[in-house]
């Protein structure tokens, strides 16, 4: 039996800190997607993407993050307990209302990845 090293077990408690120890029945669904906003739209786009994000029933991280290289583009990381409490998500009035109110300032969305998180910390 092969020794147990301190990156293991570090590695085993990370996970199941975004997991939850029964969160081992139901893989947890991911996605990673880049939004670019309208030239000098990014700062009012991330507000609107920011707003009631605590509110998602199934949603354990939802991350908007400024895109270092490109001053318009935004990076949008999310981890949910399923793939279908995501797709709910998509039907709660106040996502629909931020997709209304932020759709006229987006250029482009790209998705970038799906996604089957693993380990992580929140």
């Amino acid at each position: 039996m092969a020794p147990v090293t301190r990156r293991a077990v570090v590695a085993g408690a990370a996970a199941l800190t975004v997991t939850g120890p029964a969160a081992a029945a139901e893989p947890l669904y991911g996605m990673v997607g880049r939004i670019r906003a309208l030239p000098g739209r990014r700062a009012a786009l991330i507000a609107i993407l920011a707003e009631g994000t605590g509110a998602m029933p199934g949603c354990l991280s939802y991350v908007v993050a400024e895109d270092l290289a490109d001053p318009d583009a935004i990076l949008v990381t999310e981890i949910w307990r399923t793939r279908e409490a995501h797709a709910a998500s998509l039907q709660l009035p106040a996502v629909r209302d931020a997709i209304v109110r932020g759709r006229p300032l987006i250029a482009s969305f790209e998705p970038l990845a799906e996604t089957r998180p693993v380990a992580g910390v929140r």
